[in-house]
């Protein structure tokens, strides 16, 4: 299994976090793998550092994957978790408050966004 988290809005427009795992099977040698992903594109990031972004929604339906620094999470219902570089998560709040984000370390930070069909 891959722990994802997942970032969802509930009827009420509450974000919530919900860890997730996706089942990998064996394929010998080259190791385990998942079903594939129905994805979009792929979008490269970077973030200077000190990024600090007010409470929004994503755009769109779509994993992000940390490839390093390090951030804070927070959720409308106050819950915060941090992420680093090697962390997945799925972004699925595109309605209702949203949740914010911030930088934790002081340094920039690189994230491959990958939109769902």
């Amino acid at each position: 299994m891959m722990k994802v988290t997942r970032i969802y809005g509930d009827a009420q427009g509450q974000s919530h976090f919900e860890d997730i795992h996706v089942a990998l099977e064996d394929a010998g040698p080259i190791g385990r793998l998942s079903q594939p992903q129905p994805l979009r594109s792929v979008i490269f990031r970077e973030n200077d550092p000190g990024y600090d972004y007010d409470w929004h929604t994503a755009p769109r339906r779509q994993y992000i994957v940390l490839l390093d620094g390090e951030i804070e999470i927070e959720v409308s219902t106050g819950e915060k978790r941090r992420f680093a570089g090697g962390d997945i998560l799925l972004v699925e709040d595109v309605t209702g408050k949203g949740h914010r984000t911030r930088h934790t370390k002081p340094h920039r930070r690189r994230s491959l966004f990958l939109p769902l069909e």
